[in-house]
């Protein structure tokens, strides 16, 4: 964040908010940006708040409405092959709004609703109005209805196999308290680790950053830590962690070898598995070997997962010794078979008997988000402006999106259920970026040139907006004002228009409201509201809720100047299930049982190899210890960044200035490198059987030899545009990240099964993704 006092009696200040926290933003008397700094409510702000400010009127910053050049020509008779090639030309508003209002009458007349996507997936803005996904949502919704998304990225694994196991889907949820784990906890086992960089942003914006205080006071409670990663940077520095670094996707083997420990030397809970679980019996069968004559032991986990056998033995003495909390990060199970590692987590915690009780049990991805594990009231109403009705049935997989645009009409078998590929002509995409969450890029990229038309919301020239058809320019949050209100903060934030719409930049509400209106749905979308009506109306509503509840938020006057409404918080969080521990009859479970299921017999009819009744070890299509080694000896993973959120502002001075010779650094073990006749600062080539992408080379000795790791988010920058398979220059991972599915239960994202190898690259490849594309002219205020 830049601290320089540039205020002078000329200087207005702003108060504003973002997924990195509140800022203030100090503008001059021509209404420009000249400094901002972190608001003083927020003890630990973020150095990337200052991103959005330096960026707001880059170069890059898309001047005014662009159309690719032969869509424009022929708008009626489109190809798809051309994106990402060709110039794109300047129009008017008017022009624009015309032709996205024709071509969406067009689809929906020849293709009906169900050929236009719109599940829009990213974060988008912190505000709870200016959340471009649900606008489109709203406005394709009253067009008659769009295809939308299932599932996610972050924990969509766990997002499904969690109703089977424990009833419960709110997976940020599934945390015990801090201030519990600080009184409570003694050990806590953290599989994936738990990286203090996640704990700089959330989803929806925060108020405070309070994770680092309640690592630090956990710590000072005497809390012990074990982070099983292959990374020691995953462990938090303020808990002084051990780590037992594992060989990557073998969270399970790993955990099955504890398990045996716990049942072999008798330590396991029986009166617990046989009073709040069902399908143990069945699972020890497995565990100890009955069946296929394999115990899944210490020394077969020690095999699989790199660990010494005695220190898993150890380790699961300890944990039985000790109110013990067992972790799972968001990470581990965004790998082959994914559900495993967060299925066998609950199966793990309940052999301890703990669940239920303070600080004991299990939880899932602590550290993933600044919010997770805060003391905060669950019933808090948030300010919302509502979606409404959707028509159109169709959902797809998030993690499925490639296979929906390249294979209309084929089967997928996904939860028990056959889905049938929706046949999509229109990709209306806002608030994210495809081209970071989705994963095989070059086949993403076959399927992206397939539809007719592409639209694109954007305030840059990011990869979405140099891959589309018609691009307008979005405002940011700068530029408009906007209520943070996050589903895991105590805290209402106003978020105050800082600068004027830069350029021709509009808001997505107003583009949507106009798009309504062109096709005769009046004032369906808007209801008579302009942006700070809707403010009023959304923040009368939560308020008159928050009074019902006891709680005194001040009227919207009031807390539009005051800035900040905070809550109080939770004094005595209860334990996560306590009530189904102190009486599972007349507090069950949402699960088919009413209790923790061990074994499920829903999942087992479903017949599903890659995802059976109960938690297995099942071999990743790609890890250390397959065959492909031969080939590619590497395991890449693929973490989130430290220096901006998913891809979002990549080309601010913050994200940038962690780039070496303007590339992602990829980290590596000394000796890996050393056996490459690699040296820090060398740019290498990346590759497998899927594609390629150049990096930055940084040695490290805090991973376990042969694991590499890079940043997600670099904005992808392939050699030559719109070419599938061409060499990406700037250092994004999933050209080479696969894009099967975890399972056929969840199909979601497998991004951390990847083997790759590694060479020094000696070519001239210049790094473009800063560039503008052709035909657009690069914004000066």
């Amino acid at each position: 964040m830049d601290r320089t006092n540039k205020r002078t009696k000329h200087t207005k200040r702003t108060q504003t908010a973002s997924h990195w926290g509140m800022y203030h933003v100090d503008t001059d008397s021509k209404g420009r940006i000249v400094g901002s700094a972190p608001h003083p409510f927020d003890r630990h702000p973020s150095p990337i708040a200052a991103a959005l400010p330096q960026v707001a009127t880059d170069r890059l910053r898309i001047d005014q409405p662009y159309v690719r050049e032969s869509f424009l020509r022929n708008p009626s008779k489109p190809s798809g092959s051309q994106r990402g090639r060709e110039a794109m030309v300047p129009v008017s508003w008017e022009q624009a709004l015309d032709l996205i209002a024709q071509t969406i009458d067009r689809t929906r007349s020849q293709h009906g609703n169900e050929a236009i996507y719109g599940g829009s997936y990213g974060w988008a803005s912190a505000g709870r109005l200016h959340h471009s996904p649900s606008l489109l949502k709203r406005f394709l919704g009253l067009c008659g209805g769009y295809v939308d998304k299932l599932g996610n990225h972050s924990y969509g694994a766990a997002l499904h196999i969690m109703p089977y196991v424990t009833g419960r889907a709110d997976i940020g949820n599934l945390m015990p308290s801090w201030p519990t784990i600080v009184e409570s906890t003694r050990l806590v086992v953290m599989f994936g680790g738990a990286h203090s960089k996640n704990t700089q942003i959330d989803s929806g914006g925060m108020a405070e950053h309070e994770s680092l205080d309640w690592l630090e006071r956990a710590r000072a409670a005497g809390v012990e830590f074990v982070c099983v990663s292959p990374s020691r940077a995953d462990a938090p520095a303020a808990v002084q962690s051990a780590w037992l670094p594992l060989r990557p996707n073998t969270d399970t083997a790993l955990m099955l070898g504890l398990a045996h420990t716990l049942a072999l030397e008798d330590l396991c809970d029986r009166e617990f598995l046989e009073r709040y679980c069902v399908g143990y019996p069945v699972f020890e069968r497995y565990l100890l070997g009955l069946d296929d004559g394999v115990p899944k032991d210490a020394a077969w986990a020690a095999a699989i997962s790199g660990v010494d056998a005695q220190a898993i033995r150890n380790l699961a003495r300890r944990m039985a010794q000790t109110r013990t909390l067992v972790l799972a990060s968001w990470s581990v199970q965004r790998a082959d078979h994914g559900e495993q590692p967060i299925w066998m987590t609950v199966v793990l915690a309940a052999m301890l008997g703990q669940i239920g009780l303070p600080g004991g049990g299990f939880g899932i991805g602590l550290g993933a988000t600044n919010g997770i594990g805060l003391p905060t009231p669950n019933e808090i109403p948030r300010p919302t402006i509502a979606l409404g009705p959707n028509p159109v049935r169709s959902r797809v997989p998030v993690g499925r999106v490639t296979d929906m645009l390249l294979h209309p009409h084929s089967p997928l078998e996904y939860n028990g259920r056959v889905l049938d590929l929706p046949d999509i002509r229109l990709v209306y995409s806002v608030g994210g970026n495809p081209f970071h969450h989705n994963t095989n890029l070059n086949r993403f990229l076959q399927g992206w040139q397939r539809p007719e038309a592409v639209i694109v919301h954007e305030p840059w020239w990011t990869p979405p907006a140099k891959f589309a058809d018609i691009v307008l320019p979005a405002t940011t949050a700068l530029e408009r004002n906007d209520i943070l209100a996050t589903d895991r903060s105590r805290h209402y934030v106003a978020m105050h228009q800082a600068i004027a719409p830069v350029g021709a930049s509009r808001n997505d509400f107003d583009v949507f409201a106009d798009l309504a209106e062109r096709l005769g749905l009046g004032t369906a979308f808007t209801e008579g509201r302009d942006e700070m009506g809707w403010l009023r109306h959304m923040y009368d509503e939560a308020r008159a809720a928050a009074l019902a509840r006891g709680y005194a938020p001040p009227p919207f006057d009031q807390f539009w100047q005051e800035g900040l409404f905070e809550f109080p918080a939770l004094d005595a969080p209860g334990a996560l299930l306590g009530a189904f521990r102190s009486d599972p009859d007349a507090n069950p479970l949402k699960t088919a049982s009413g209790k923790i299921e061990i074994f499920s017999e829903k999942i087992a009819g479903y017949g599903y190899d890659d995802c059976p009744g109960h938690p297995m070890w099942l071999e990743p299509a790609e890890w250390l210890g397959s065959r492909l080694t031969a080939e590619y000896p590497l395991h890449l993973l693929s973490n989130q960044p430290a220096v901006r959120l998913h891809s979002q502002l990549d080309h601010s001075k913050v994200s940038r200035a962690s780039k070496v010779n303007g590339r992602e650094v990829l980290r590596m073990h000394g000796a890996d490198a050393r056996t490459r006749q690699l040296r820090d600062g060398d740019t290498v080539r990346v590759f497998n059987q899927r594609g390629a992408f150049l990096a930055a080379l940084q040695t490290v000795d805090d991973l376990l030899p042969g694991v590499c790791q890079i940043a997600t988010g670099a904005w992808y920058d392939p050699e030559q545009p719109g070419v599938a398979g061409a060499l990406e220059k700037h250092g994004n991972p999933n050209v080479v990240t696969d894009d099967k599915g975890t399972s056929r239960l969840s199909q979601s994202s497998v991004a951390q099964t990847a083997l790759v190898q590694i060479e020094k690259y000696s070519g001239d490849a210049v790094v473009t993704a800063f560039d503008c594309p052709p035909g657009a002219t690069p914004f000066a205020e």
